[in-house]
């Protein structure tokens, strides 16, 4: 299989999962024209688990180190297996819980509380799981990404002119509180089910990165026919959904939200992959710069702070600022 030589490479590999995670709702973004998030999902789960096992299949069974996928999915413990479905509930959990909040609250409310919930209390549980870096380094980096998220939340509050039911807005508020607690620990959880220090010769019955992310998105699959289902018949916001909507989708709309799924997956798999040489609490947080990412997209693509004031044009600044120097910091904290 394929595995990482080098702590730059896996830097490299990290800002891969950055991009990705943050990318992967523009893919939610072109489909919500004629399609309910809940719809979308589906096809997000399902592209997640298709490339997955591709991804297995291909880089999971090249090379001379470590196990093959096939060989290495057969010889995993059952405690491995268990840890690693389980981070994938918890996952599914948090990703639906976070989509009803910014539904409930906005995206300029929920997401970064959200994410920012998950950023700092994801790295303190990876980094007691397993120390690497330098501390010091590595939590004022997170202090900064923080910063840049929030200065990104109060300048897309700026711009939204909608109003806001108060109900809804503290409704959406505590499932994005939620929703982050959980986001915080499904890395952990898979961590627990791979032999981290040692890909090349990994230990019997625990899982490589291959391996884990398809058993991963295998738990993510299971869990949503309970957790999407119910999100289905108790939407949130707006009128329940059926099933029969789903099959009346086109094939555009489908493999668009297939495709979403496949790019979270590249990303979350690299950060798996990179998490042997640079840890899992700097992989963790550099994966979740991804809030930044997404405002670039906002930003230059589809020029949400379009005609903007000048003090949401600071806030735009102080964003990137913090944000740049803040990985700057995560990275020279795992030298």
């Amino acid at each position: 299989m394929y595995i990482v030589s080098s702590y730059t490479l896996a830097v490299v590999l990290c800002f891969i999962t950055m991009i990705c995670w943050g990318s992967w709702g523009n893919t939610q973004k072109l489909a919500a024209k004629t399609w309910r998030y809940e719809l979308f999902y589906w096809d997000y789960v399902i592209g997640m688990v298709i490339f997955a096992a591709l991804l297995g299949l291909t880089m999971g069974s090249t090379g001379d180190e470590g196990r093959p996928f096939l060989e290495d999915l057969s010889q995993a413990s059952q405690n491995s297996i268990l840890m690693v479905l389980l981070g994938g509930i918890i996952f599914n959990a948090s990703n639906i819980l976070l989509s009803a909040s910014v539904s409930l609250a906005g995206m300029s409310v929920a997401f970064p509380l959200g994410v920012g919930i998950a950023l700092v209390l994801g790295v303190i549980v990876n980094y007691l799981g397993m120390p690497s870096g330098n501390p010091l380094l590595l939590f004022l980096g997170v202090a900064l990404v923080v910063i840049a998220i929030i200065c990104n939340g109060v300048a897309s509050g700026k711009v939204s002119n909608a109003e806001k039911d108060p109900s809804k807005n503290k409704k959406g508020l505590v499932i994005a509180i939620v929703a982050g607690v959980l986001m915080s620990l499904f890395y952990r959880f898979v961590v627990m089910g791979m032999d981290i220090e040692n890909f090349q010769q990994p230990a019997a019955g625990m899982m490589t990165p291959y391996s884990a992310i398809f058993v991963f998105s295998i738990g993510v699959l299971l869990s949503n026919f309970v957790f999407n289902t119910l999100v289905m018949r108790f939407p949130f916001v707006g009128e329940k959904v059926s099933y029969k909507e789903y099959f009346k989708g086109s094939a555009g709309t489908h493999l668009t939200g297939m495709l979403g799924g496949a790019i979270w997956c590249l990303g979350t798999a690299f950060s798996y992959i990179a998490s042997g040489k640079a840890g899992p609490a700097i992989s963790y947080a550099l994966g979740q710069g991804a809030p930044l990412i997404a405002a670039l997209w906002g930003v230059f693509i589809w020029k949400e702070f379009k005609g903007a004031t000048s003090q949401v044009n600071t806030l735009l600044r102080f964003m990137f600022l913090f944000f740049i120097v803040g990985l700057v910091l995560i990275i020279v904290a795992g030298n």
